[in-house]
């Protein structure tokens, strides 16, 4: 019995050889241009961070009441390689490490099932205690990054608009995570005269907790109205420090201005929890991820356009400046690529045609392109992306 030979079957069906390799082609080419492009592959960190925090408790209670009983319960979990944790008075910080063999597509709903076990012994905590906090974000990779800077206006004013020109960003396709960077928090402060307060024979502990029920949200009942049955609320919340200042306080059946023992002023948290300058002077970044496997030099492009509208919105005094274009070290890196394959195959099918002579150096001049092509189609079937580390393979 003849043993099949493929060359001798090609070459009884050139027709359908042809056509394959015709299809093989186009489809390649189509698949090149459809290609994700990005600067590295995506890559998933097997790393959880826990967090708590219980003030005034010893290094030795936080340990005992709280770190063991965090461990003991990971202990559960099946993918769980090891558990290591530092513990100081105060605070404890945990670090959840998944086995090597977790498959990246199990590790978010792992993180998951970790919150939910947390959660399940949250209430065997003492009283006191603040958290468990969770952190499993540390692949996010911000490719763009903006510097907002102004002339005049105040930090506030300008989160006020770094924050609608992140609500804007959302709105291009394929964005990832955007974050605002630098921004501070606002806080209200209070300077006691300890001479006021000695001189009307008042506690600073008395007059904090009758700010916090003043403060408080609780409910206030119902009226019944026929059919009808109507919640009330009570305000008297803070709203700014203006609301402080027209404060009355009744402490010990006397009653007094908040303003005639304490200064009020609006201020920013501090120390601030962050930070971000611009070229020496104070800024707000916006930083700007891309969803994984898109084509970033088409996100850039679309990025620019958005980008440009939201600058001509922009009061004058308000200056944005480029820190991060990750679309330009892509499209760098992909030209290079392409340019050495190119390069390459133009070696290659010079030494095929010396060496090999007309015949055999065609064959090999139209085999390249085709295995390329046949690449290309199982890349983009596949989820691969066009990026540095499949261009060095």
């Amino acid at each position: 019995m003849k043993k099949f030979n493929l060359s001798d079957w090609a070459l009884e069906h050139r027709s359908l050889v042809w056509y394959f390799m015709l299809v093989f082609v186009l489809a390649g080419t189509f698949s090149y241009l459809n290609l994700g492009r990005e600067e590295d592959p995506n890559f998933t960190i097997k790393t959880m961070v826990i967090n708590a925090r219980w003030p005034g408790a010893s290094a030795e209670e936080v340990a005992r009441q709280v770190t063991d009983r965090i461990e003991k319960k990971l202990e559960e979990l099946d993918s769980l390689d090891y558990v290591r944790s530092q513990t100081v008075a105060g605070q404890t910080t945990i670090f959840v490490e998944l086995l090597p063999t977790t498959k990246a597509r199990d590790v978010e709903p792992t993180w998951v099932r970790v919150r939910n076990m947390i959660g399940d012994i949250k209430g065997e905590f003492p009283s006191g205690v603040v958290g468990p906090f969770f952190n499993d974000r540390f692949g996010d990779v911000f490719g763009n990054i903006f510097a907002f800077t102004s002339d005049g206006l105040t930090p506030r004013q300008l989160r006020d608009l770094v924050e609608d020109a992140r609500a804007k960003v959302l709105t291009v396709d394929n964005v990832g995570k955007v974050d605002v960077i630098g921004a501070q928090d606002e806080a209200i402060y209070l300077e006691f005269s300890t001479r006021q307060i000695a001189a009307l024979g008042i506690d600073r502990q008395a007059v904090i907790q009758t700010l916090q029920a003043q403060n408080a949200v609780t409910q206030s009942g119902f009226v019944n109205a026929g059919p009808e049955r109507i919640a009330l609320r009570v305000g008297g919340q803070f709203t700014s420090e203006e609301s402080l200042r027209s404060i009355n306080l009744r402490i010990n059946e006397r009653f007094f201005p908040l303003t005639d023992i304490a200064t009020i002023t609006r201020g920013y948290v501090d120390p601030p929890s962050s930070l971000f300058r611009f070229n020496g002077q104070p800024a707000i970044g916006l930083a700007i991820g891309m969803k994984a496997g898109a084509n970033l030099l088409e996100f850039g492009e679309a990025l620019d356009a958005q980008m440009q509208r939201i600058v001509a919105d922009l009061p004058i005094g308000v200056d944005v400046s480029r820190v991060s274009d990750q679309p330009a070290v892509v499209d760098e890196a992909v030209s290079g690529f392409t340019r050495a394959l190119f390069e390459a195959i133009a070696i290659v099918l010079v030494i095929s045609f010396i060496s090999l002579g007309l015949r055999a150096g065609m064959v090999v001049a139209i085999s390249i392109p085709l295995v390329l092509a046949i690449t290309f189609v199982y890349m983009e079937y596949s989820g691969i992306s066009l990026q540095r580390i499949c261009s060095a393979r």
